[in-house]
Formats: C-alpha cells, sequence, structure tokens
C-alpha cells in the first residue's frame, strides 16, 4: 500500500502526477481554502499533509492532529501560517521551499516598482474601460525609475536578485540587513547598519524582510515620515510588516507617491481602502506564480515527504 499525503489544495499539474505516484492521496475537489477541521478529517490514518500559506495550521491544529501525520510540508517558504512552536511541542517535522522562487519573487518586485511608479493601473483600466481619450502632454505622468535611489529591506536572496536588476537601471542602491555581506552579494549596494540610516536614501523602498514580531506593522507613520516625501513602497514579503492604516494615510495625504502590493494581511479579505485609492497597484501574491516556479515548489515539498517516508534526513526543514 502506497502512503497516504493529505493534500489541501489543487496542485500544479507536474506536482500532482508525481505525488500519485507515490502516494494514495487524500484531498477534497476544488481549489478553494479548507478548514481547520476539515483538514483535521483528511488527516485521520494519513502519513503526511503538504498544506499551503492560509491555511490554519495553528496550535490548535497540532493539538488535534493525528499522531500517524509526523510531517507537515507547506508549499512555501514562509511559515508564518503555522504555529512551530506546537509543531515542535508535537514532535511534527515542518518542511518547506527555500531557495527556487528567487527570480520569480524578484521579477514581480520590479513589476510593483514599475507599475506603481508609471500609474499602471490607472493606465490599463482607461485601456479596457474605453475611458482613454487622448495623448496629451499632462496624461497619467509617473515617477521615473532609471538614475533614482532604492532601499532594499532585508537582502537575502530576493534581496540580491532585486538589486542585481536594480543595477539595469542605473540605480543607486541601499540596503538594510541584520549583517553586511559580502562585496560580491552587494551588486554595488551600500550598506547601512540601522533602518534610520537607510530610509532617507531612499526614494523607493523594497521590502524582503520575513514577518516576525520585529517586523510586523514595522511599515508605520513613524518609518514612513523618515522617507524622502514622494518616495514609493513596494512589498513583496508579507502583508503583516505593514500598518495599513498608517500606510493608506500617507498614499492619501501624499507624503507616499504610490504603493505596489503584492501581499497584504489578512489575504484575501484586504483593507478595503487600498481597491479606493489610484496610487496602489496591486496583485494578488503572485511572486511566485509561474509555472516553473510553482512547480519547483511542489517538488521540493514533495522531497520533503519522500525523504521523511524514506526514514531519510528531511532536506528543507525549518
Amino acid at each position: 500500500m502506497k502512503p497516504v499525503l493529505v493534500v489541501t489544495r489543487r496542485l500544479p499539474d507536474a506536482v500532482a502526477e508525481r505525488a500519485a505516484q507515490s502516494y494514495d492521496i487524500r484531498t477534497q475537489e476544488g481549489d478553494d481554502p479548507l478548514s481547520r477541521n476539515e483538514i483535521l478529517t483528511l488527516c485521520h490514518g494519513a502519513d503526511a499533509a503538504l498544506v499551503s500559506v492560509g491555511d490554519p495550521i495553528d496550535a490548535a491544529f497540532f493539538e488535534e492532529l493525528p499522531d500517524s501525520v509526523k510531517i507537515v510540508a507547506t508549499f512555501s517558504v514562509g511559515t508564518d501560517h503555522i504555529d512551530l512552536a506546537a509543531a515542535k511541542k508535537k514532535g511534527v517535522i515542518i518542511g518547506n521551499t527555500p531557495g527556487v522562487l528567487t527570480d520569480a519573487t524578484a521579477d514581480i518586485a520590479w513589476l510593483l516598482i514599475l507599475g506603481a511608479a508609471r500609474r499602471a493601473s490607472e493606465g490599463e483600466a482607461e485601456v479596457r474601460n474605453a475611458t482613454w481619450s487622448s495623448w496629451r502632454p499632462t496624461h497619467l505622468m509617473g515617477t521615473q525609475v532609471t538614475g533614482k535611489k532604492l532601499g532594499i529591506v532585508g537582502m537575502g536572496r530576493i534581496g540580491q536578485a532585486v538589486a542585481k536588476r536594480a543595477r539595469g537601471f542605473d540605480m543607486e542602491i541601499h540596503y538594510y540587513n541584520r549583517r553586511q555581506l559580502p562585496a560580491d552579494q552587494e551588486f554595488g549596494a551600500t550598506y547601512h547598519n540601522s533602518m534610520d540610516a537607510l530610509l532617507p536614501q531612499c526614494d523607493f523602498l523594497s521590502l524582503h524582510c520575513p514577518s516576525t514580531p520585529e517586523t510586523r506593522g514595522m511599515v508605520n507613520t513613524d518609518f514612513i515620515s523618515k522617507l524622502p516625501d514622494g518616495a514609493i513602497i513596494v512589498n513583496t514579503a508579507r502583508g503583516d510588516v505593514v500598518n495599513d492604516g498608517d500606510l493608506i494615510a500617507a498614499l492619501k495625504s501624499g507624503k507616499l507617491t504610490a504603493a505596489g502590493l503584492d501581499v497584504f494581511a489578512g489575504e484575501p479579505n484586504i483593507e478595503p481602502a487600498y481597491r479606493d485609492l489610484k496610487n496602489t497597484f496591486l496583485l494578488p501574491h503572485l511572486g511566485s506564480a509561474t509555472v516553473e516556479t510553482r512547480n519547483a515548489m511542489g517538488f521540493r515539498a514533495l522531497d520533503n515527504i519522500d525523504a521523511f517516508i524514506a526514514g531519510k534526513d528531511v532536506p528543507f526543514t525549518v
């Protein structure tokens, strides 16, 4: 008999085909998120679970998780949807998928930078809604990207990939990180040892930090006040590093020219005020959404499960 694998979301075809070769797949039809109880019901008698961003893998989940499930692999790098302390207490291994979504997420960060700066949402809406009247000298004037100063918060793999792309736009790059990187990983960027030192240097600010107790709500009124007037913020990290009310107030007041957001607190139930702001460029968490990247993520998640079932070391654990 094949081991039983619970899958909480519909997988990319190539990933689903590989999973079905090795496991008896237990899932529900459709792609809507399952409740905690629905996931737990599927887990009875299972050997492993493959979960996703947004699934309620919290302390209550681990309290009721059947003892047969000793590994939970998440289809993501981030684990803020998982109570890691509760998993450890239960003796459950948590696997994630690092190292395969760097380029796709960096590309989306640049889509946000360009889309927010050049008022792409407004322009696209005019074309689709047939409200574009003519070319005119003052129509939808945006912000030049080339030659400006870009600040990066979090110079990990994705931050470095964003910096690498910024060189093609002749940008002056600055970054804040917990430690300074070797020169060959900085891509010509200037290191700042504090956020206060970084922020005044940023015409554009790209967020690439994890969600932690220290970073949640970090982008607030005080943080924004240290940016130059008219700066643009983009976020492909985690939604909860931004205080929505403070960011929205800065966008309304003109302190910030625009924001490009791919992630949100409470997604998909985002703060409604974002939708009413013309100076926001909004995407539905598409950072890793290429066929190549999502397949690679799924294969990495299965690598974790395969290794555990085979009694080997799990290659990508949290």
